[in-house]
């Protein structure tokens, strides 16, 4: 009864039919599946006009020359609701004295971003408490000195 079922005598035009609406329709189903996924999560934009901010690149990398040659560094921790930033200058030393805020999130999402200002703390670095999920997260650090130029970092951290 099943031989004659699923493997019948004879090949007709009905089961060609049936193979072919099957085929299609699994190719379908997953295009459509994957059109939505692709509609509905993030878009990977960075700017909102690429010939605008293109005509900004000689500046960008002007003020990024001058930041790199300051030797600044930085290195986050997370621990017990505090988002904290270590900065060290050239000569490792910790840089004191700046307003600092990281606007904080996920790099592929903008849903749980939040800016924040740290506050100098007293073993050292700023910070500042926020809760962070488990994953991997991304800082973007802006450190303002008086008479300089503010110092952008970008920099990736995992939250266990």
């Amino acid at each position: 009864m099943l031989r004659n079922l699923f493997f019948p005598a004879q090949f007709t035009g009905r089961h060609m039919i049936g193979v072919m609406a099957l085929f299609f329709g699994t190719i379908i189903s997953v295009n459509l599946t994957l059109a939505w996924f692709a509609s509905t999560t993030w878009s990977g934009l960075v700017v909102e006009n690429s010939y605008v901010a293109s005509q900004h690149f000689n500046e960008l990398t002007a003020e990024r020359t001058v930041q790199a040659g300051r030797g600044w560094t930085a290195s986050t921790h997370y621990a017990d609701g505090i988002f904290q930033v270590d900065l060290q200058d050239s000569g490792a030393r910790p840089v004191s004295g700046v307003v600092v805020a990281a606007m904080i999130g996920r790099p592929a999402t903008e849903s749980a971003d939040r800016t924040l200002r740290l506050e100098p703390l007293r073993s050292g670095g700023y910070g500042a408490p926020t809760d962070l999920a488990p994953g991997i997260w991304e800082a973007q650090l802006r450190v303002e000195a008086q008479g300089r130029q503010p110092w952008q970092h970008a920099i990736r951290f995992v939250v266990k």
